[in-house]
């Protein structure tokens, strides 16, 4: 990744942490722009949504408390995320970066 795709794809990169629609937003200005670091860290927000996702149903139907402390969790990632946006760096999120980039892999290519 060249400095010039980070300087393009900045913008972008960072929309894409600020909720569901920024995401969507992300997406679609992506489709043709074919940025290589928005497309990581769209990546790393899809997952952190569906990692969301996951804690919200943990907290209802299975345990609140587990379900909290996963909530938590995904806060500092996505905090750990948007920082690593708006600095130009592609460093993955803790614990599960590397899975999204793997299992959203086709988004962006």
């Amino acid at each position: 990744m060249t400095e010039h795709d980070i300087k393009e794809g900045k913008t972008f990169a960072i929309v894409s942490y600020f909720t569901f629609v920024g995401l969507i937003i992300a997406i679609i200005k992506n489709l043709n722009l074919k940025n290589p670091f928005t497309a990581f860290h769209i990546r790393q927000m899809l997952g952190l949504i569906l990692l969301l996702i996951f804690s919200n149903v943990t907290e209802k139907y299975v345990n609140s408390l587990l379900g909290t402390i996963l909530w938590f969790g995904t806060f500092i990632f996505w905090i750990f995320g948007l920082i690593n946006a708006i600095n130009g760096d592609t460093k993955l999120v803790p614990f599960f970066g590397k899975l999204f980039q793997e299992w959203f892999a086709n988004i962006g290519k």
